[in-house]
């Protein structure tokens, strides 16, 4: 199991970084460079808890999909995603806000598996990794730019 963990702290109100965060069509802005797009379950808008999407992006040169649902929720404190479907062994995505003097702590928790056995945990170690902690680095700066401005 992999795990990545992210801090971003965002000068703008837990409710709204909650809610920016949960909100479909802000993803796909955030992800304009993997083409990720909303293909099935909730397609636009703030998903919530047991719905799911369905995302279509590519990433390492081919258009992948990964269905997920929002397994646990507790607004505007904690939400998780799960992978339902994917090209992932297993994939779910902690989010935690925290408020402290009008600035919002966003913590990022993904935890992992790779298929493929011993092969699956090289590419991970030599790609995977880096690619997934770049992917959030990214969305969470659009977010806090979002979020600030």
């Amino acid at each position: 199991m992999t795990t990545i963990k992210l801090i971003t702290k965002i000068n703008a109100p837990i409710n709204q970084v909650f809610d920016l965060n949960r909100n479909i069509d802000i993803h796909k802005l955030s992800t304009s460079k993997s083409n990720e797009t909303a293909i099935a379950g909730v397609t636009s808008g703030l998903i919530n808890l047991d719905q799911t999407v369905t995302w279509r992006g590519k990433h390492f040169g081919l258009y992948l999909t990964h269905k997920s649902i929002i397994s646990e929720m507790e607004i505007p404190n904690y939400f998780v995603d799960e992978m339902v479907e994917g090209r992932f062994k297993s994939f779910k995505h902690k989010h935690n806000f925290v408020e402290e003097n009008g600035v919002t702590i966003m913590k990022d928790e993904i935890l992992y598996e790779t298929p493929f056995g011993i092969f699956g945990s090289i590419f991970d170690k030599l790609f995977l990794k880096k690619h997934l902690t770049y992917f959030i680095v990214e969305r969470n700066q659009f977010i806090k730019n979002l979020g600030e401005n």
